[in-house]
């Protein structure tokens, strides 16, 4: 009897909203998927809205982003949060004018205006060099693994053509030597 109220009073956390642990300023992989991994960015004209999206939206909020990849259902990327404030809480806010941008402009296509498009986000503070390096390829990488390129820097909605293009050949070789899982990527440049 007790215990039936003591259910009842008391939610469960909730295993699918992750906890955004965002009270200090540093370095974060970032990761946002639509809502039951529908495919609503699909089309070309689809990714580059989302595209400029991400990198406008993450410019005017002050993130310096390393490494960014856009998918037709889902996004990554590594950013720094911003340098004038202490802590990285206006991710939350950023990614929530992304979203209802982009969802009220693709449900606008569409015809849809209540459809729920976006999921939720993850993020993941990065401390140690080795988990920001690996997580820099993972994201460069994503394309390749996904199978729509044989080589990152060909996917036109992500950082890897940029990164070579702006990096030193040794930062280069350096972050592709990182396993990235489900990848058969490594060094090819």
């Amino acid at each position: 009897m007790y215990l039936c109220v003591l259910v009842s009073v008391r939610k469960p956390p909730w295993p699918h909203a992750p906890t955004h642990q965002l009270s200090q300023r540093g370095t974060y992989f970032v990761t946002s998927g639509t809502y039951l991994k529908a495919h609503y960015f699909r089309r070309t004209d689809r990714l580059v809205v989302l595209h400029r999206g991400l990198l406008c939206i993450c410019q005017d909020f002050g993130w310096d982003l390393e490494a960014w990849s856009v998918f037709s259902n889902h996004y990554h990327f590594v950013g720094h949060s911003p340098a004038k404030v202490r802590d990285a809480t206006n991710l939350s806010q950023m990614l929530g004018v992304l979203h209802t941008k982009t969802a009220r402009w693709l449900n606008g296509l569409d015809g849809t205006p209540q459809r729920k498009v976006w999921y939720n986000f993850w993020d993941t503070r990065l401390t140690f060099e080795r988990s920001y390096l690996a997580r820099l390829n993972y994201v460069h990488q994503n394309a390749v693994k996904h199978g729509l390129v044989p080589v990152a820097n060909l996917y036109p909605w992500c950082s890897a053509a940029w990164f070579e293009r702006t990096a030193s050949p040794a930062q280069v070789k350096r972050i592709y030597r990182f396993k990235v899982e489900g990848c058969a990527c490594i060094g090819r440049v």
